[in-house]
């Protein structure tokens, strides 16, 4: 509890920082990029690797989207990352951020007590799951609920639970189930008490999509091209990563997560750039879920959340399909 209380605060001080620099700085020399510490989200720390120009890549690491997009809002960061959720409840409301590339799929899984009651989704019945409200992992549980014939809102008690407390709430039993990113699902395998009962992704509706890299939308008209070294170095960063997996994982678990874990957890990440058609129209699923749930109020104008003009440009350049 002191370490998360700890690494809240400097994250809070950070943000504090970069907006009372105020966007004076921003598309400075440096680029500020905004990102987590986690493996599916490493690619900024080796955008450096990648720029074909002089100037140097300064990687802000948070520990949720609102944040990032708070620094990036005020003109503080060139470009973030965020949940497809958040992306989708801030345009909602009319804030002006834009999607210009994809950052991870996957990533999600539902656990239960390793040796436990629960051996099959209709078993959740009556249970107490962990959850965070206003998540991609909502959404996927109250999917994954609703699919098995299970109401979220009158067949199981879903317990708000911080992601970095749902392992051991479950291990003491304080709730029977827990829908939560990598690599707190697989550690909790790793550990012993726990086990992974689903992968929540339905491939004809939401699928794997899961978060991408956000800009304002004044960005797009004032620094095409400087944004275009970034979506080009993240891509040329995922595309690396992603063939140099011995690489990618070892460097990850420098932010604290053991490599053991890591690698029992890479079947179940994927790191990504690239998106199309089929992306947006996952993502209108996405929103349309959140709405019937009451996340958000109305949809988003998803022409003006995704401009595909930089990624497009990269599938040229890299020779994509």
């Amino acid at each position: 509890m002191a370490k998360r209380v700890y690494l809240l605060l400097v994250e809070f001080l950070i943000v504090m920082g970069l907006i009372l620099t105020g966007p004076s700085l921003l598309w400075s020399q440096d680029f500020r990029v905004g990102t987590w510490k986690t493996a599916q989200t490493i690619q900024p720390y080796y955008y450096q690797k990648f720029l074909s120009t002089p100037q140097k890549i300064r990687v802000f690491s948070f520990t949720n989207p609102a944040d990032q997009k708070m620094a990036l809002l005020a003109g503080s960061l060139d470009m973030c990352g965020t949940t497809l959720a958040h992306a989708i409840h801030s345009t909602s409301r009319g804030e002006p951020v834009v999607l210009v590339t994809s950052l991870c799929n996957k990533c999600s899984a539902l656990v239960v007590k390793c040796k436990g009651p629960v051996k099959m989704i209709a078993d959740l019945r009556g249970k107490k799951i962990g959850y965070v409200p206003g998540t991609m992992h909502e959404i996927l549980l109250r999917e994954v609920l609703t699919r098995n014939g299970i109401s979220p809102d009158k067949n199981v008690y879903l317990t708000r639970v911080d992601f970095f407390d749902m392992g051991m709430a479950l291990a003491r039993g304080s709730i029977d189930a827990f829908l939560s990113g990598e690599p707190f699902p697989t550690l909790t395998v790793v550990q012993g008490y726990g086990t992974i009962l689903s992968y929540p992704y339905y491939g004809e509706s939401i699928g794997t999509i899961n978060a991408g890299m956000l800009v304002r939308r004044e960005t797009l008209h004032k620094h095409p091209d400087r944004l275009n070294q970034l979506v080009l170095a993240h891509a040329q960063a995922t595309e690396y990563l992603w063939n140099h997996q011995d690489e990618w994982l070892k460097r990850a678990s420098e932010f604290g997560t053991p490599l053991e874990v890591l690698k029992r957890a890479a079947p179940n990440m994927e790191l990504a750039w690239a998106m199309d058609a089929s992306f947006i129209r996952k993502t209108r699923a996405l929103g349309e879920r959140m709405q019937a749930l009451g996340v958000i109020h109305q949809q988003p104008d998803y022409e003006k959340l995704f401009d595909l003009s930089f990624v497009e440009k990269v599938k040229l350049g890299l020779g994509s399909k």
